[in-house]
């Protein structure tokens, strides 16, 4: 078994609470039907957001979809002048028999920007 990463990217028009979660949650259960992904295989999920989030942990998010004994951690994204704005990021380590290119990419929202080459697997879902 190898250890895979997945990524993904979401954003948030307001900044709470509320649609962080909502948002998070959403790119994350997308990720995880997009890729067959088993809970128990997660190894670890890094999220980041851009500077102008601050209302709520993005890993709330994956604790609420019962990811409780899995190593989460957030942190800021570096801030790149004309980058997206209210963005959250995710990287997840999958144990998967996969190969890395089988793992399915998720970029939601004003987030697809980052990823233009992706707008097929994200049209899809």
């Amino acid at each position: 078994m190898f250890i895979r990463g997945i990524r993904g990217a979401t954003t948030v028009i307001e900044n709470n609470k509320e649609e962080i979660l909502k948002e998070t949650s959403e790119l994350l259960e997308e990720i995880f039907a997009q890729n067959k992904l088993i809970l128990a295989d997660i190894a670890s999920i890094f999220f980041s957001v851009t500077s102008d989030i601050d209302q709520a942990f993005p890993a709330l998010a994956a604790r609420n979809l019962g990811l409780t004994d899995t190593a989460l951690l957030c942190f800021n994204e570096i801030s790149v002048p004309n980058s997206i704005k209210k963005c959250i990021r995710v990287l997840i380590h999958v144990n998967t028999e996969k190969t890395q290119s089988q793992m399915k990419h998720i970029y939601l929202k004003e987030a697809k920007k980052l990823r233009p080459d992706k707008e097929a697997i994200n049209k899809a879902s």
